[in-house]
């Protein structure tokens, strides 16, 4: 049914379920009941449709609807009960000698308004609270496991941009040039879907903008947009043709085993315009000095003062990040599961960074009727600054 070795060992699971059973007794919560896809693999290793009840003591219990087998070959927990309807869960909770808990935490922070009132129905005397921070808290420290994975993500992440190189060429269009590299990263195990938190928030692979339409600002928090294929996706490659002289942008995330690596690389056939190059060359010194800043114990926002005020000293402010009032007002958010995960490099963040968080950091310069320069990449936060992933080449690559 699936490669036995990509299943999330035992040993993991329960470790993650051990840390959020400490938050549980913190917050005098009786358990948490996770819904969320992104969660829901998080502690039980699947995503089929399911509940999981975490007790603040005890053993969990996944109750899973579609598909039962599924989820029971997938998940290396031990109780594995199937589920007809969401509103057996009393039943089966007083069926593992649990009793109807008094407050449980939800991920209020994306459950919907409907589920959350059919939970209430459900528990009709249990307060339903929220548990998504303590939830996104855990996860945004990675453990071995996690990096393990996180680091053959950025290879491969690698080498897409090194394919990348060898077939962008003038002449083709954004969209044409994009279904030639995911095509390419399927081949080396992109699983196709990256999972993003935000409510609105979609991503399919990544961006791959030529020019001016890399510059063209869109609805997604990200200082790219792009003209895209059409007003239904208004993000990302579209039909513009890519042409010598002018910057190719190719910000992809590469998905693996649920893992994410994001990544950016700027190319060009021909000569890239001196003020563009110059704004490359001053934004690869920038990340230098932030990778070496943002260590362990570092604030989150701090590191993104330095980053407007590097920028400034460049002669970059207007371009950082975008242009206008709506720019973005970040320079680096953690990865792991999702793409916008803890923490987040950003305006007013008080997050103290920790060991074995993860970071895409990505630092870009945005110029309207010419393009995009600039530079991401994932990186281990560690107590000497940031542990760099993802390292294929960052100046502009060349294409001639």
């Amino acid at each position: 049914m699936f490669d036995e070795t990509s299943k999330t060992p035992a040993t993991e699971l329960y470790a993650r379920i051990e840390k959020l059973q400490k938050e549980l007794v913190d917050k005098k919560l009786d358990g948490a009941l996770i819904l969320q896809n992104t969660d829901l693999f998080y502690f039980s290793g699947t995503i089929q449709q399911a509940n999981l009840y975490v007790p603040a003591k005890g053993d969990p219990i996944l109750a899973a609807r579609k598909s039962f087998r599924r989820a029971r070959a997938e998940s290396a927990l031990e109780n594995v009960t199937p589920l007809a309807s969401p509103k057996q869960l009393p039943e089966i909770l007083k069926d593992n000698g649990v009793p109807i808990p008094k407050k449980i935490g939800m991920e209020l922070d994306v459950l919907p308004v409907n589920l959350f009132d059919q939970y209430q129905s459900i528990f009709p005397d249990t307060e339903l609270t929220d548990i998504s921070t303590a939830i996104r808290m855990i996860r945004a420290i990675k453990s071995d496991y996690e990096i393990e994975i996180i680091r053959q993500a950025a290879v491969k992440a690698d080498q897409v941009a090194e394919f990348a190189g060898q077939i962008l060429r003038p002449g083709m269009t954004e969209l044409e040039a994009a279904g030639l590299i995911e095509a390419r990263a399927r081949k080396l195990g992109h699983q196709g879907i990256i999972r993003m938190r935000l409510w609105g928030s979609e991503l399919f692979y990544g961006h791959l903008m030529a020019g001016p339409s890399a510059a063209v600002p869109s609805y997604l928090a990200s200082p790219t947009g792009g003209e895209a294929a059409n007003p239904s996706v208004a993000q990302g490659a579209g039909f513009s043709v890519i042409k010598p002289n002018q910057p190719i942008l190719l910000d992809y995330v590469f998905a693996y085993r649920g893992y994410l690596a994001d990544h950016t690389r700027i190319y060009c056939s021909g000569k890239l315009p001196d003020d563009l190059k110059r704004a490359h060359e001053a934004i690869l010194k920038i990340q230098a000095r932030l990778k070496n800043e943002a260590r362990s114990g570092a604030v989150s926002g701090e590191i993104y003062r330095l980053a407007v005020r590097l920028a400034s000293d460049a002669g970059l402010e207007k371009n950082f990040m975008g242009v206008g009032p709506r720019r973005i007002r970040f320079v680096g958010h953690g990865v792991g599961l999702e793409l916008d995960e803890f923490p987040f490099l950003a305006k007013g963040q008080k997050l103290a960074l920790a060991d074995n968080m993860v970071i895409a950091l990505e630092p870009k310069v945005i110029f309207p009727g010419k393009g995009v320069v600039g530079i991401e990449n994932t990186h281990l936060v560690t107590k000497n600054g940031l542990e760099q992933l993802t390292i294929f080449e960052e100046g502009i690559v060349k294409l001639d």
